[in-house]
């Protein structure tokens, strides 16, 4: 499944920057600066940085950024988007469960799932998930913050109905979905197999809490709408605030 991911976003990542949540890059990035407070010249690790679009506007403002992400077609773009505006960031192919550069930062970031959520028929979500913010916490200097914006489980929950237990795409003893959903994206629909497992909230401060992170803080996470603000239970998103134990 995680090549299916790879492909998937490998063929998305010529039209990724024309979906409706990316066009809020500069007003995102002004409350991450006010979320984390860090001098110029950081260094930042943007996983699952997509094309670009935070890591290459940190950059403009002076910090020193790495941006990694499995799928090479997203980091060719991305590395075409930062020659184009003149900015430095370093690309690295790797997957987030897995990765490890040998070196700690400033900062680290995971936004827009960043990976987190995309597991496969036979990954164990918690293990999944957990096995990224484990990576994280060993790139993260102890003090360090760490931003992450990630799917809502309680959006999901409020959504589900009997009838979709019934026909077995959604358990509720497991929290998993699994479902094929059509897909509305800027080069057409797309019919994708889904396996998620959200969760919500206090599961992914616990999560955190195991990786080595303080969780100060679970703000609303929607695109375009990122403040210091509670979480709303329809939000497709959330953002957790920590810190690098």
């Amino acid at each position: 499944m995680k090549q299916e991911w790879q492909a998937f976003f490998d063929a998305h990542a010529p039209h990724y920057d024309e979906n409706p949540f990316t066009q809020h890059t500069v007003a995102e990035v002004d409350f991450l600066i006010s979320l984390v407070a860090l001098p110029t010249g950081a260094s930042i690790l943007d996983v699952g940085c997509g094309t670009g679009r935070h890591s290459i506007e940190l950059a403009k403002r002076g910090y020193r950024v790495t941006g990694l992400d499995i799928s090479q077609g997203m980091l060719d773009v991305a590395t075409r988007k930062a020659n184009e505006q003149g900015v430095d960031v370093r690309w690295i192919q790797g997957d987030a469960t897995t990765f490890d550069l040998g070196e700690t930062f400033d900062a680290t970031l995971c936004l827009c799932e960043g990976g987190l959520g995309l597991i496969g028929t036979h990954d164990d979500p918690e293990t999944h998930d957990l096995s990224i913010l484990q990576r994280i916490a060993a790139h993260t200097k102890p003090g360090g913050p760490f931003v992450m914006t990630t799917l809502n489980g309680y959006n999901v929950i409020r959504q589900m109905k009997d009838e979709m237990t019934a026909e077995g795409k959604f358990d509720p003893a497991t929290m998993v979905s699994a479902y094929i959903d059509e897909w509305e994206l800027p080069e057409g629909s797309r019919h994708i197999q889904i396996r998620e497992r959200l969760f919500i909230p206090p599961e992914i401060v616990r999560m955190l809490k195991v990786a080595g992170f303080r969780c100060d803080a679970v703000y609303g996470g929607t695109a375009g709408h990122w403040a210091r603000r509670p979480l709303m239970l329809d939000e497709i998103e959330a953002m957790y605030v920590s810190v690098r134990a």
